[in-house]
Parts: C-alpha cells; sequence; structure tokens
C-alpha cells in the first residue's frame, strides 16, 4: 500500500469529553505509523495547548490556529498573523461592549483584562490552564489568533464590522477570531502540497464545526460518531463515538488498519 498521510483534529477526536487520549487511540496511531503511514494534527488549539499531546503520540507535524500556523517535521512552513491596525480596532470595540479578549502567540497567550467568568468557563472545558492578563501582549508581537468572549447573538455585529477576520465559535461563549479566508483546509493543502502526497492519500478525522471545510477538502474524510450532524454530512465516512474507539473503528473501516 502507498503510503498515506492521516490528520486528525483534538478536542472531540483524538481526546474524548474529558480531554483524554482513550488507550485504543493511541495504539491506533501507533500502528498507523508501524504500517509506514505519515501522521498529522489539524487543530484550533494553539501549538504550546497540544505540546503533551504530540509528544505522546510522536506527531511533528501539525495544522494549528485552524490553519493559520503549519510546522511540517518540526519546521515552520507558514505563518498567518492578525492585521494589526484591526486587532486595534476590535480591541477599541470588545472594550466598549464589555467582551475580554485572549490575545495568542505561538508560544503563549494572556488576556486584556485580569480575570471574567466566561474566560474561565470556557477556557477550564480545555482542561488548560487560565492565561494571564497583559492589555499590552498584542502591541509589536505576531498574533496569530485571538479569543473573543461573546454570545452567539452578539458575535453577528463583530462579524459584519471586520471583514478583515474570521470568526469561528468553539463554545456557546467565545470564538476564535483569525485572519480572514483562513481554515484547516488552507493548513492540510499546505502540507500535502509541501510532503508531495497524490489527494486519494489523504485522510482527515473530525468531529467539530471547524472540521467541515477540511473533511469536505480531502479525498477521504470521517466525521466522527459524536461529531454534529453537519460534520457527518460533510464527510464520506462516519465512525463510531470517540469514546466507544472511533479512531480505532474509522482507520479499519477506510482500510488502514
Amino acid at each position: 500500500m502507498a503510503q498515506k498521510i492521516v490528520f486528525f483534529d483534538i478536542d472531540g477526536t483524538l481526546y474524548d469529553e474529558d480531554k483524554k487520549l482513550p488507550s485504543a487511540t493511541k495504539q491506533a496511531i501507533s500502528q498507523l505509523r508501524e504500517k509506514g503511514h505519515y501522521v498529522a494534527i489539524a487543530t484550533g488549539r494553539a501549538p504550546f495547548l497540544f505540546a503533551d499531546l504530540r509528544e505522546e503520540l510522536q506527531i511533528d507535524t501539525y495544522v494549528c490556529f485552524n490553519g493559520s500556523y503549519v510546522v511540517v517535521d518540526n519546521k515552520v512552513l507558514s505563518k498567518n498573523v492578525l492585521d494589526q491596525k484591526a486587532l486595534e480596532k476590535l480591541t477599541e470595540f470588545s472594550a466598549e461592549k464589555e467582551h475580554p479578549l485572549v490575545y495568542m502567540g505561538t508560544d503563549d497567550m494572556k488576556s486584556n483584562i485580569e480575570e471574567h467568568p466566561h474566560i474561565e468557563e470556557s477556557m477550564g472545558t480545555l482542561k488548560c490552564y487560565q492565561p494571564g492578563h497583559d492589555a499590552n501582549y498584542h502591541i509589536d508581537r505576531d498574533i496569530i489568533q485571538t479569543l473573543l468572549f461573546c454570545t452567539d447573538k452578539e458575535e453577528k455585529e463583530y462579524v459584519e464590522r471586520f471583514p478583515e477576520f474570521d470568526f469561528v465559535r468553539w463554545h456557546t461563549l467565545s470564538v476564535d477570531v483569525l485572519p480572514a479566508n483562513g481554515s484547516k483546509a488552507v493548513g492540510v493543502e499546505k502540507v500535502i502540497e509541501h510532503l508531495g502526497f497524490n489527494k486519494e492519500d489523504v485522510y482527515a478525522f473530525g468531529d467539530g464545526l471547524n472540521d467541515i471545510e477540511m473533511l469536505k477538502a480531502v479525498e477521504n474524510s470521517v466525521a466522527m460518531g459524536n461529531g454534529h450532524d453537519e460534520v457527518k454530512s460533510a464527510a464520506k465516512h462516519v465512525t463510531k463515538h470517540v469514546s466507544e474507539d472511533g479512531i480505532y473503528h474509522g482507520l479499519k473501516m477506510v482500510g488502514l488498519l
């Protein structure tokens, strides 16, 4: 069998609801690599929020920040940063609305206010550390993604006002703010082109709304059983729930194990 490349989302795909890696998933990834296939990650997370997972699974190629930051074999392939002037305007506008922000670089994240229950609640679901406070963190620094804390209804005004950005909701209280026209699909395409894989040898697994473009773009797409209905509709195959060895079953389903 020709070498294949498989991209995995993290939350709800590799990680279960408790942000743990099921043992069957770890074993499946190991078997996939033993068979000579190339394993990669495609996530909305920042690189510093899944460093331990990369180490555990020995993965050196990843698309993160929903496609804005791409690393192949531990070398940065592309980096797309937020427009500084537009980010400053977003900062001013969100302050008027009393909506907090968390600025994210490649190595760390800082919030523009000291504490806020919406930050604590949504970041808490990632089971990661809470961001420290630095209102000026975005000044003269490459910010690749910003988290905006507002409701779905409040988000609409931002979408209309800031065409320089894409807004991708990941929590009822929070949206990712990204450079416009980026996506996991765009990042995945850069990796495929760089490594020279044929379209028919590319696979992707995901469960969230930010996975839809990627699943539509790749030749062999698998949605998790716990995924959104829209995600399942976008994929060629639907596997079991992440907690029911969904990755293992999905890889068997498409003939990779």
